[in-house]
């Protein structure tokens, strides 16, 4: 008896040294309807959690999908610390995000800030980027969007501890 199970794990370990690599496969994606869930602890995260974006947008503008983005319906609701991003008097400090935000609205992306934590934050609408809405808020947002079909993604940015080379 030992020495078939034996035999059994040696066979079960030659075949999976033996194994074929992983296959790469093309899901028959369509175009997505997402609203994202910015609520960040640090607004330095902000450039983390816009790679979510990329991350949705870019793979399914590149073949085989060749999607437009203009038929990409994404829409990013912000309420957290990375809301003094999007104000015009902090420009300087978070340009690069800005600007990929810009990008991304040019895109078709809707950036809209909860109109509740804009006034905790002593915002007014005029104090926003012009790509920008202020909706009264970022939970009726959420699921007014959720009610209409949207797909809820919530980024979770954290702090890499190590260097990639040193986690492979």
């Amino acid at each position: 008896m030992a020495i078939q199970k034996l035999l059994l794990c040696c066979g079960v370990l030659a075949i999976s040294l033996t194994a074929e690599a992983g296959q790469e496969v093309e899901p028959a994606y369509e175009p997505p309807k997402a609203v994202y869930d910015f609520y960040l602890d640090d607004p330095a995260k902000m450039g983390s959690a816009l790679y979510w974006i990329r991350s949705l947008i870019n793979p399914l503008m590149d073949s085989p999908y060749d999607m437009a983005p203009e038929f990409m319906e994404i829409k990013v609701v912000v309420h957290g610390t990375e809301i003094v991003t999007l104000a015009k008097k902090n420009y300087e400090r978070y340009r690069t995000e800005v600007e990929r935000m810009r990008y991304y609205a040019l895109l078709g992306v809707e950036f809209k800030v909860c109109g509740l934590a804009a006034s905790d934050y002593g915002y007014s609408v005029e104090e926003f980027h012009d790509f920008v809405e202020v909706v009264p808020s970022a939970f009726a947002e959420l699921l007014h969007w959720q009610r209409q079909g949207y797909g809820l993604i919530t980024p979770r940015v954290y702090i890499r501890q190590q260097s990639l080379e040193e986690i492979r």
